[in-house]
């Protein structure tokens, strides 16, 4: 199984990880900067990743750079925005074949030069990004921003964290929101990647044959940016939230032709908890597979569901179960999601339900170790979970739950938001 062979911090405070990927034939290296999740910033972290990926000083614009990636085999660089808990993380991924096919080359030179070149030495105009780039971008970002209410599943998911998680940092969509984006120029948005780079945490996960010399120094020549000798901690996500209030109910009203039913629950168990595991157990039993309750229980035998599931957010410890209903038979559906979760708390557990579960949480996690960058997510979760457990770790934790466990774990689950998104009655 797959562990870190080096762990290492560069001089400038970047953490440094190189996962052995031997049955790869490409080397992948994911650079992660953390920020904090607020409101005012969301919006300048989602757009600066897709303004530093269209050009930089030495390849001006996407031409250029293509052909530099031409140049190196094919290389594939890519960036992307996310949530972990309460942290907001840009991501930029460079894939390249590895270096051992084209030994003369100095592939993994060349490609983290490449890296250093999109995160260091961005194209600069009059002290800022390069003007019509950050406006092209703030145009995407605005669509993405304003398209998710096409996508009704996860448009339901993301008011119901935004009305259980009110007044807290997890409330934040990752993309931010069309005001603060409409104020976003090139000079604010290029200060702000240098307070970023020089003050945030920043990890580098590589994946690659576990043979390469060198990688540790070579990360340490070409990422020694200027950094201030403290980099800021990220505040950790506030998980225990007891807001002392009944279970809210939310309904939004839309042209729908189905419903979406999303039931949120506080788990108060992050993924440091040491009831972790069994929480694992619990979402798999709930929602997490296709013999689990929810699908078992509303969807086959109810004929209540035309899908359902359940989902963990590990770093908030919160679950969202969610179906797609007729409206007519909401308070039906609503009444056995909810028995469900009452179940496994009382211990009603099947031991087929128990061995199932094992075994699909067994195969995620195998599957895990064919993919390089579900590789480094799963040791980028750890990280930042503060439970930096091996893949071996991890499978003997899951063959150590018991059904007590999950029971005692299913009882620490509380109902806290009620969401529906219907179309009008007789639509």
């Amino acid at each position: 199984m797959t562990a870190p062979t080096m762990r290492k911090e560069l001089t400038n405070r970047v953490q440094f990880c190189h996962l052995p990927g031997d049955k790869f034939k490409t080397i992948t290296i994911n650079i992660y900067i953390h920020q904090d999740l607020s409101h005012e910033l969301a919006s300048r972290t989602a757009l600066l990743p897709a303004v530093m990926e269209r050009g930089t000083k030495r390849f001006p614009d996407t031409l250029s750079l293509r052909r530099e990636m031409e140049n190196l085999y094919g290389a594939e660089i890519s960036t992307d925005i996310g949530k972990k808990g309460e942290r907001h993380i840009i991501a930029i991924s460079l894939e390249l074949v590895r270096p051992d096919f084209f030994p003369q080359e100095a592939l993994l030179h060349k490609g983290v030069d490449l890296l250093r070149n999109i995160l260091c030495e961005p194209l600069v105009e009059n002290g800022g990004f390069r003007d019509e780039y950050v406006k092209q971008e703030k145009k995407q970002l605005s669509r993405e921003i304003r398209g998710l209410i096409n996508d009704k599943l996860s448009y339901s998911l993301e008011r119901c964290i935004q009305e259980m998680c009110r007044g807290e940092r997890y409330q934040v969509f990752k993309y931010g929101n069309l005001d603060s984006l409409e104020q976003i120029d090139a000079r604010g948005l290029y200060s702000y990647c240098q307070g970023l780079l020089q003050n945030n945490p920043i990890d580098v996960y590589m994946v690659g044959p576990g043979n390469i010399s060198g990688s540790g120094s070579l990360m340490e020549e070409l990422l020694d940016f200027p950094r201030n000798e403290k980099a800021q901690e990220i505040t950790p996500a506030d998980v225990y939230v007891d807001k002392n209030r009944d279970i809210q109910f939310k309904e939004e009203i839309i042209p729908v032709h189905q419903a979406n039913l999303v039931l949120g629950y506080r788990t108060n168990v992050d993924y440091s908890h040491a009831l972790y595991y069994p929480l694992l157990f619990f979402n798999g039993i709930l929602g997490g597979f296709p013999h689990s309750k929810l699908f078992q229980n509303v969807r086959e035998k109810s004929s209540l569901a035309y899908f359902v599931f359940s989902r963990l957010e590990r770093h908030k410890g919160i679950m969202m179960a969610v179906a797609g209903i007729d409206y007519s038979r909401y308070q039906e559906a609503l009444e056995i999601m909810k028995e469900q979760v009452e179940e496994i708390a009382r211990g009603n557990i099947t031991s087929t339900e128990m061995e199932n579960t094992r075994r699909g949480l067994m195969h995620q996690l195998r599957v895990k170790e064919d993919s390089p960058s579900q590789l480094i997510s799963f040791y980028l979760d750890a990280h930042v979970g503060g439970r930096n457990h091996s893949f071996e770790e991890v499978m003997e934790k899951i063959l150590q739950v018991s059904r007590e466990e999950v029971a005692e774990v299913a009882q620490k689950v509380k109902l806290d938001t009620v969401y529906l998104l219907r179309g009008k009655k007789g639509e």
